[in-house]
């Protein structure tokens, strides 16, 4: 099954509407998101917790590394630079953190505040390799500056 970004939009808008807490809305949306898409075998949030540090939010799949600086892995490019990191291979991935031997592919997006200040990054992992794309950034990127660009 492939997610329809149009339709996931409209549920996340609906269970979310008026809810100012950031963490509930990261758990919602993770768990949204992850069981509309065969493809995304650990779907969650890192937060920014301290200066140039992550630390696990909420998140579906099995276990996830706690901590992450800025400076290691896909997560923390992402945080860095605020671009989105699509990852097709992570293998070929310099200073990537394997949190999971099974992924093989990985798309990272950071999370903005109404403010524009960055509260966390949204890390979507696949056991496929190749498995997003830049339709897939859209779509995630849109849901994000619905649900968090309010808060």
């Amino acid at each position: 099954m492939r997610i329809d970004y149009a339709e996931i939009s409209k549920t996340i808008a609906a269970l979310t509407d008026g809810e100012t807490d950031a963490v509930s809305l990261m758990a919602t949306v993770a768990c949204e998101l992850h069981h509309a898409d065969d493809r995304f075998d650990w779907t969650g949030f890192y937060r920014v917790t301290g200066p140039e540090m992550l630390k696990i939010g909420p998140y579906q799949g099995g276990h996830g590394c706690l901590v992450i600086p800025f400076s290691r892995g896909v997560c923390g490019a992402a945080a860095r630079t605020g671009a989105v990191q699509l990852v097709a291979d992570v293998e070929a991935f310099p200073g990537h953190i394997a949190c999971s031997s099974s992924t093989r592919s990985e798309i990272v997006l950071p999370v903005y505040d109404g403010a524009h200040d960055l509260i966390a990054v949204l890390d979507i992992d696949s056991d496929q390799p190749h498995a997003f794309t830049q339709d897939d950034a859209k779509g995630l990127q849109h849901i994000l500056d619905d649900v968090f660009g309010n808060l």
